[in-house]
């Protein structure tokens, strides 16, 4: 281990490793650290390394660059910088090893995130669509260290060309802001870079209230059609306001008709917490008629397998558009009931437990429907007034 005074004219000619060796490192006299490792395959040139003590006084060696990359200057500026932050209680290598480990996105996603949101989250299939169509090919390849803010917007910002909805839109950057605040609770990262990411937030709620007029029409229909399992599911829906998912998966063991209540278990609520459901007269009705009781597990069982339907968009179809009402959704059923909750002078509080809303912004849509209720109390005050 030679100790020389490095100058170009040795870089450029003295690093000659000896016949007996395979490598030979030549240490710098005045910079304690700083060496060049020269091999007997590559006589001529070498490799700048630094070369220092940790806190725990192992040996590390920090790579600066080939002899043929970079000069002699510039690999000394490296070792300095370098010899400041050991100076200051730093360690280069480790950090270098904990890069190294620090995933891809496309490892976090498959190897962490997935099997995780397989066993707690109900729609991992969409983040699986999601990542794979658009944020594997930007993103996957990717460090989750190297993933900047700034990368993130303007793949945001590109998405519009493709004639994705806002909503749409944000959802792609919701996905990795998710992923990355997972790998933060795993220790992967330190921080999450789209912490206060601006999103597009465009309200995209699509509400459609029936008249007095066009519920009439739909219940006639639904009430005198020959498909009448179907019939009566959606009834059912407008009966309770309950999602779809929650109708199709009912069993009968989950009703209890003498106190008037449909506990609907976590397992097939969207909040995956048990929750129960008042039974109106109406809805008790539907469920002494469907005639399923004793003969299937399931309440609205399609009759030809015993099995919950899994769609019934072309009945649903036939059905709204023979009501004229071609362009109502079954979740808009929901909504409706909301609205006849609310202008019959029910509370939002009320209306957020019988609809089953964690969060009571969601009911929060509903408040401008409580108008004529609102101006019904008001009238009350005048009458006393006057």
């Amino acid at each position: 281990m030679p100790k020389v005074n490095f100058t170009n004219s040795f870089i450029e000619k003295g690093l000659i490793c000896p016949d007996d060796k395979t490598k030979i490192e030549y240490v710098s006299k005045d910079f304690p650290g700083f060496l060049v490792e020269t091999r007997a395959t590559s006589n001529g040139t070498g490799t700048y390394y630094y070369r220092y003590k940790d806190g725990y006084g192992r040996m590390r060696t920090m790579k600066l660059g080939r002899t043929n990359e970079i000069s002699l200057k510039e690999a000394q500026t490296k070792a300095k910088v370098l010899k400041e932050e050991v100076a200051l209680g730093g360690d280069p290598k480790a950090k270098v090893i904990k890069a190294k480990k620090v995933p891809t996105l496309r490892e976090l996603f498959n190897d962490y995130y997935l099997p995780h949101a397989k066993q707690h989250k109900r729609t991992w299939v969409n983040d699986e669509q999601m990542f794979n169509s658009r944020l594997d090919e930007k993103f996957g390849h990717l460090k989750l260290t190297a993933i900047s803010k700034s990368e993130v917007q303007k793949f945001h910002l590109s998405l519009p060309k493709f004639q994705l909805s806002a909503s749409t839109c944000d959802h792609y950057v919701k996905l990795i802001r998710r992923l990355l605040n997972f790998a933060k609770d795993l220790e992967l990262i330190q921080r999450n870079p789209l912490d206060r990411f601006k999103l597009f937030r465009e309200e995209n709620y699509k509400e459609r209230y029936l008249n007095t007029e066009e519920q009439a029409q739909l219940v006639k229909k639904l009430k005198t059609d020959a498909n009448r399992p179907v019939c009566n599911l959606v009834l059912f829906l407008l009966a309770t306001g309950a999602r779809r998912s929650e109708v199709f998966k009912a069993e009968w063991q989950h009703f209890d008709l003498e106190n008037r209540v449909w506990r609907i278990p976590s397992a097939n609520s969207k909040s995956k917490k048990m929750r129960s459901v008042p039974l109106n007269d109406f809805a008790l009705k539907l469920l002494t008629d469907v005639g399923t009781q004793g003969k299937f597990d399931y309440a609205f069982a399609n009759p030809a397998t015993g099995n919950p339907y899994k769609c019934i968009k072309k009945a649903w179809t036939r059905l709204r558009e023979q009501a004229g009402l071609p362009e109502l959704r079954l979740h808009d059923l929901r909504h409706q009931f909301a609205s006849l909750l609310v202008n019959s002078g029910r509370s939002l509080y009320e209306v957020q437990h019988i609809l089953g809303h964690s969060d009571p912004t969601v009911t929060q849509r509903y408040a401008h429907l409580s108008t004529a209720t609102l101006q019904e109390a008001s009238n009350a005050a005048s009458k006393l007034i006057e």
